[in-house]
């Protein structure tokens, strides 16, 4: 089912206008009888400058984790205009994005953001990926291979910070015991064992 919100237009980065929107609930089937559907969305240019979302499948997961119908019409603003090489707008990039986060089903607000700026971050990783390939001198070489790095990093240090996030900051501490006898000495901590060095006899 097919839904469209009519509110009003929020200015993104580009310039353009952004509709808000939020899916329409799936009416008429029992919830054990439903099929999920994979939210998705297309995207169209009006003449005002204003992008029109339509999104159908469903959208309860993101939509449970912002919490907020302004976060989540945000999000997915956000979501429409991140494009590829070339195109202002990108329904199939937008959509792996979109897509991405909600097969990683966020928790709340802040893993919904984390996992858009992950999938912008790969988008972005691939990008340099595929411009390292078909450099034609030493100059772009080098510029891509920085590029590339550095995002490479980042979606590392992304992933990291997500697994610390859902952990919650939880740390295993692991105690062990340690029985001494009587006249005997425990040593706690690093043990190098005296010898002959390398090559010595």
């Amino acid at each position: 089912m097919q839904s469209q919100a009519s509110a009003d237009k929020a200015r993104n980065d580009t310039g353009a206008a952004v509709q808000e929107l939020a899916p329409a609930a799936d009416i008429g089937k029992p919830a054990s009888r439903q099929k999920r559907t994979p939210p998705t969305m297309e995207i169209e240019w009006q003449e005002d400058r204003s992008v029109r979302l339509v999104i159908d499948g469903d959208f309860s997961r993101i939509s449970k984790a912002t919490g907020n119908p302004a976060v989540m019409n945000g999000l997915l603003g956000q979501i429409s205009i991140l494009g590829s090489p070339g195109t202002k707008t990108d329904a199939n990039a937008s959509n792996f994005a979109l897509g991405f986060v909600d097969s990683m089903e966020p928790q709340d607000a802040t893993e919904a953001l984390l996992l858009t700026q992950m999938a912008a971050i790969h988008q972005a990783t691939m990008h340099m990926a595929r411009r390292l390939n078909h450099v034609e001198n030493i100059l772009q070489q080098d510029s891509a291979e920085r590029a590339l790095n550095k995002l490479a990093r980042t979606y590392a240090a992304q992933v990291e910070a997500l697994k610390r996030y859902r952990s919650k900051g939880q740390q295993v501490v692991r105690v062990e015991r340690v029985t001494v006898e009587s006249g005997a000495q425990a040593v706690v901590g690093n043990v190098n064992h005296g010898g002959r060095g390398h090559g010595e006899s």
